[in-house]
């Protein structure tokens, strides 16, 4: 168990430097991935917390969740429109949902001035991929 414990720590850790190297390309958004754990009550799930951070004007590519996440405005506003759904712009403090294998074609910060920050709760398998770009 001990060494179950140990692996996937390092594999977030691991994950957690992959998405934080982003922060140094101003094309993408940095990803900052504040917990990761398996859940236990789930056996082959895990549940993450993560921080989206969006300079102004930026915004993700088009891309799909293979689980089911809740978005949280921290700062700012951000753009976003899910599956068939008309573009939202959601302002500090509001909250989305997106159902797992969603397709999420704008997520963007809605000012071109100041900065936006997202918290994202997800839930997925437990070797899923935070995001999975869509074929252009």
């Amino acid at each position: 168990m001990k060494l179950l414990a140990t692996t996937l720590s390092c594999l977030a850790f691991s994950l957690s430097l992959s998405f934080t190297a982003q922060a140094h390309d101003d094309t993408h958004e940095k990803i900052t991935i504040l917990e990761n754990h398996p859940m236990l009550n789930a056996p082959g799930k895990k549940a993450m917390a993560l921080t989206v951070d969006y300079t102004p004007g930026q915004a993700s590519i088009p891309h799909s969740h293979t689980g089911s996440a809740i978005a949280y405005v921290l700062e700012g506003e951000v753009v976003s429109r899910v599956n068939d759904g008309k573009a939202t712009t959601y302002k500090a403090g509001q909250t989305w949902y997106e159902p797992a294998g969603s397709k999420h074609y704008e997520s963007r910060n809605a000012s071109a001035t100041q900065p936006a920050k997202l918290l994202v709760f997800i839930l997925l398998d437990e070797n899923g991929e935070v995001l999975t770009p869509l074929p252009q």
